[in-house]
């Protein structure tokens, strides 16, 4: 387990950034979409829990079943007909951290051969335990750096 401990604590760590993603900012600025054809700031944060929530299943699946098959999902029919705008933000941010926390710790009981266990995901392929672990660790970053660039218009404007 201790091979893995790392990318467990990475991926637990995603909760301190998307709390911080729409700190000081009014549910106006939040919901603002700073130019056509993209999210506001708390679309993002919903989708980010959307995700994790996906993902959690999906990795459960892998340790429980042989090579299931995960099904991909269009994350932009979930921000186009969810409404995200109308969900409490606080809701939001305490269910994605207590679904991060209860997964960081169930990864945290698993023999180590469970992270090579594999399902086959309907876009990606064969995809490991580990290896969606480390996507997951990365996709909040990789989502913070379009919430910063949103809060800079936002300041801009």
């Amino acid at each position: 387990m201790a091979a893995y401990e790392s990318q467990i604590a990475a991926y637990e760590a995603g909760v301190l950034t998307v709390r911080g993603a729409a700190a000081g900012l009014t549910s106006a600025q939040r919901n603002q979409r700073v130019a056509p054809g993209t999210w506001s700031i708390q679309e993002v944060i919903v989708h980010l829990l959307d995700s994790d929530l996906a993902c959690t299943h999906r990795m459960r699946r892998i340790v429980a079943e042989s090579l299931p098959l995960l099904i991909a999902y269009d994350e932009n029919a979930f921000i186009d007909r969810l409404p995200a705008q109308d969900l409490d933000l606080a809701m939001v941010l305490d269910l994605f951290e207590s679904n991060r926390r209860f997964t960081a710790r169930w990864l945290r009981t698993l023999p180590s051969e469970a992270f090579a266990r594999e399902g086959i995901h309907t876009q990606r392929g064969r995809i490991s335990l580990l290896a969606i672990v480390e996507a997951y660790s990365k996709h909040v970053d990789h989502h913070m750096e379009f919430v910063e660039g949103k809060r800079a218009a936002l300041s801009a404007s």
